[in-house]
């Protein structure tokens, strides 16, 4: 039996999204044919449903590929200054750099050992401020509601990168922008990109006028549903799978202390997080080891995991290069039951009391 906690990474597609999803029609939704117009009212349900979900109004949903390309269409298509922090995700800070290579004013702020946003990089003359709901790695919750507060006083949009935490915290009010990505709430595919209404931002495709103009091309029936079921399915379940995450969550922290491990982020973190980090050990040896043992797990982000480098999260933390290349992240899902933690904590402590040189 294997046991996945890798759910930060992706989540595993959820029933109700496979059921939604064969009742989904083909045809083109811009097409005016009796196929077409049976796409165009299930792209209207799945964007109904979307902006219910979120507490938003239909026409404040835009429906892309990705998280990534709704985190770039939010800070590509706005204006002004843009104000993040280091231990963002890599499509916000890779953004930045291409914003800063085209002329446009980039500030990269610094977090705490907990990876916590630090509110004074927020100054006057900010255009946009980009803040994740909750660190991808590490799980630790940012002050969101002090960071738009803060931003708004001085006249600046918010962009709110929600694609980690929203399975498992409320969404915050009072953003201007918010991307969620389709694959970690459970949909398999899709993202999100909530415009607050009356804002405009300029597209990141040029064609005809899907999306309210905002996206061009093909309208994705398919991923709007299936990320549209996820979101309900996330609102309907928070609550009681929280409660959940959070003790299967203290049963694996506790195992990684009592094996050696350092934990990493904050207190209040992501309630399925278990993240930390090794002296002497790599990441890439435990995972693959562990692997082996049955047990998926991760070292840090999914979309750099194929890198050899540091976490940048790690380090923008403080952490230095022989701990930020030790790290174990393990994140439980909806499905993870009691007794695949349990038996996770046997694997973890078969395979990280070997000796160092063979974990």
């Amino acid at each position: 039996m294997r046991i996945y906690l890798d759910d930060a990474g992706s989540a595993p597609v959820l029933t109700e999204v496979t059921e939604a999803l064969l009742s989904v029609p083909p045809g083109n939704p811009s097409s005016p044919h009796s196929e077409g117009r049976a796409a165009r009212a299930a792209l209207d349900r799945a964007r109904d449903a979307a902006a219910t979900a979120i507490g938003a109004t239909r026409l404040e949903v835009t429906f892309v590929s990705s998280g990534t390309e709704a985190v770039n269409l939010a800070l590509f298509g706005t204006k002004g200054k843009l104000v993040t922090w280091a231990a963002e995700h890599q499509s916000v800070l890779a953004a930045a750099r291409r914003l800063q290579v085209l002329g446009r004013e980039v500030v990269i702020g610094r977090v705490d050992h907990e990876a916590r946003v630090d509110l004074d990089a927020i100054a006057p003359g900010t255009g946009i401020v980009s803040v994740g709901l909750a660190n991808n790695e590490v799980g630790t919750i940012q002050p969101v509601a002090q960071v738009i507060e803060r931003a708004h006083d001085v006249g600046a949009l918010v962009h709110v990168d929600a694609c980690a935490g929203p399975r498992w915290i409320p969404l915050p009010s009072g953003a201007d922008l918010m991307s969620l990505s389709g694959h970690k709430l459970g949909a398999g595919r899709g993202g999100l990109l909530f415009v607050r209404e009356g804002l405009r931002i300029d597209p990141l495709l040029f064609g005809g006028p899907q999306e309210w103009g905002r996206r061009a091309g093909f309208e994705d029936v398919s991923a709007a549903s299936a990320l549209a079921t996820a979101l309900v399915v996330c609102g309907r379940e928070r609550d009681s799978r929280h409660a959940a995450a959070e003790r299967q969550g203290r049963v694996l922290r506790e195992a990684l202390v009592e094996l050696g491990g350092t934990l990493t982020g904050g207190d209040a973190r992501l309630p399925n997080f278990a993240s930390c980090t090794f002296a002497g050990r790599k990441g890439e040896d435990m995972l693959l080891a562990l692997d082996l043992e049955g047990l998926a797990a991760s070292s840090g982000s999914a979309c750099a995991s194929g890198s050899l480098d540091p976490s940048h999260v790690l380090l923008a933390m403080g952490l230095g290069m022989e701990q930020a290349l030790g790290s174990l992240r393990l994140t439980t899902g909806y499905a993870t039951t009691d007794a695949e933690v349990s038996r996770a904590v046997e694997v973890l402590r078969a395979v990280l009391s070997r000796t160092k040189a063979h974990a």
